[in-house]
């Protein structure tokens, strides 16, 4: 991890960690059809069985990214969003990196996630694949469409 960076749980009430979070579900209503963005808000976020981390570069959050767990074994990555002022420099490898980790350290089997299919969605699979993501089937209540896909990693 680069050392500028620091990584904590996400603190809900700093005005950055709640801007980061409205532009993330701003991004995803944006770039999806109504009716197929499953994207959390802050309120769902602050769920006892999910998890937020922070990444802070000099102060400032510079991303997100949230760790659900469907049950004893299965989890799911959730709002995975870095700032555009951070784009390309590391941050969305260091969350996802961590949520990893921390799924592992959770004693999870698997770790899933759900996405769009369309361009703006491209960067993140990059980076869910290089770490050994696998497109796969629907999970949780999920349902299959044309807008979205389905990615699981083996721990």
């Amino acid at each position: 991890m680069n050392p500028n960076y620091t990584l904590r749980p996400a603190d809900f009430s700093d005005q950055e960690t709640r801007d980061l979070l409205a532009l993330h579900l701003a991004g995803m209503h944006e770039n999806t059809p109504a009716g197929h963005v499953f994207a959390l808000d802050l309120a769902a976020l602050t769920s006892s069985d999910i998890e937020v981390w922070a990444v802070h570069h000099h102060g400032h959050v510079a991303g997100i990214g949230a760790l659900k767990r469907l049950s004893a074994h299965d989890g799911e990555l959730k709002s995975m969003r870095t700032h555009p002022d951070f784009l390309r420099q590391g941050i969305a490898s260091t969350l996802l990196d961590h949520l990893i980790h921390r799924a592992r350290s959770l004693g999870l089997k698997k770790l899933s996630l759900e996405t769009g299919r369309n361009s703006s969605f491209e960067p993140a699979l990059k980076l869910y694949k290089a770490r050994g993501f696998q497109l796969g089937e629907p999970f949780a209540d999920y349902q299959a469409s044309g807008f979205n896909q389905f990615l699981h990693l083996s721990l």
